[in-house]
């Protein structure tokens, strides 16, 4: 399939994205999909490590099945069941500790860049727990193949945070899940685009703190009553995705540094082909954002992800951060004023979402 051999070509950079900081003495730890449909598995560690797989993200050792025993060469290829998500616990037989894992990729066939943001080191030397959190492009051309492993990530919510105009042109395949979304048209984004191709990235996401704060305050009051797994989207899953899940990495104090190299995942992780249907745009005389994405579609550049920098090599997640440094002084000023996340919040997301 063309996604596994995708995923087998980028596996140097999966094992960075991939990584799961050590909570123990295991350190470097990644989980990357072969071409096979098994999961490799590396690691390092000063001694033997014990390997268990589950499909839960809370499994704990008594109830995951040990794969590897007393391992000491730092890699398992661990033949896992194609519908299921799987976690791996890696024990540090020296110490005891025992350092959770996962894909960063969930392996699609026709979706794009549908991943988790577990792993991360988070506030007070913990991490982001994985199976939870979810950001991706969007659902539209997801086969049914696709569905059962998207069904079996257990999902509760879906906050989709595209414009009205693209939940119509590409209706979410995923089915049974609590949905939310908020009501605004993407003409009001067209005036810093130039025939479908942001021309100043920066710029654009300026207007991402203000304009995407109802959606935020629907993510946020679902991870605040746990009410999960969660998955956000928009049609790349990239930009406004992108900035969404740098709120809540941030909240979970997360690295800025980090945060930009999760953004930066997208240019490697999305498959445009996947992320809308074909479309024709005499079908749509009067619509421009039909028109935009016609255009985006037989632009052969665009059928390749392009890098989310200025020509100076700034990140255009930048300019979210520059304006709510400039407004509000810091995020979490500004996830306070407008999102409604207090320090109280603050300090209950981290508790529940860092281990």
């Amino acid at each position: 399939m063309q996604i596994r051999a995708k995923l087998l070509g980028l596996g140097a950079l999966c094992a960075l994205a991939g990584a799961s900081p050590a909570l123990g003495k295991v350190a470097n730890a990644t989980a990357v999909r072969a071409a096979d449909g098994r999961v490799q598995l590396n690691w390092t560690a000063p001694g033997a490590v014990d390997l268990y797989l589950a499909y839960a993200p809370d499994a704990g050792i008594t109830s995951a099945q040990l794969v590897s025993g007393a391992d000491k060469d730092g890699k398992e290829l661990v033949t896992v069941d194609a519908t299921k998500r799987p976690y791996f616990l890696l024990r540090d037989k020296t110490d005891g500790s025992v350092t959770p894992l996962s894909e960063r990729l969930v392996p699609l066939a026709q979706g794009s860049n549908f991943r988790d943001i577990g792993g991360y080191a988070g506030a007070d030397g913990r991490h982001v727990r994985w199976g939870l959190i979810y950001r991706s492009g969007a659902s539209a051309m997801l086969t049914p193949d696709d569905l059962a492993k998207v069904k079996a990530l257990g999902l509760h919510n879906i906050v989709d945070l595209r414009s009205d105009e693209e939940r119509v042109l590409a209706p979410t395949k995923i089915d049974g899940v609590a949905y939310s979304a908020v009501g605004y048209s993407m003409t009001a984004l067209l005036a810093g685009m130039g025939n479908g191709v942001p021309q100043n990235g920066s710029t654009i996401y300026r207007n991402f703190p203000k304009m995407l704060a109802p959606q935020l305050r629907i993510v946020f009051d679902i991870l605040k009553r746990q009410d999960g797994p969660i998955e956000y989207n928009c049609s790349a899953g990239q930009d406004r995705t992108g900035f969404t899940t740098a709120m809540i990495l941030s909240v979970l104090g997360v690295p800025r540094e980090t945060i930009l190299q999760d953004y930066h995942l997208s240019t490697a992780y999305r498959q445009p082909q996947f992320e809308m249907p074909r479309i024709d745009p005499a079908r749509y005389p009067g619509n421009p954002v039909a028109q935009m994405f016609a255009h985006y579609q037989d632009n052969p550049a665009m059928a390749k992800a392009q890098p989310l920098k200025e020509a100076d090599g700034t990140a255009f997640l930048s300019g979210a951060f520059d304006e709510i440094d400039a407004k509000w002084g810091s995020v979490d000023a500004y996830l306070e004023q407008e999102v409604g996340v207090t320090a109280q919040d603050r300090a209950e997301l981290r508790r529940l979402y860092l281990q």
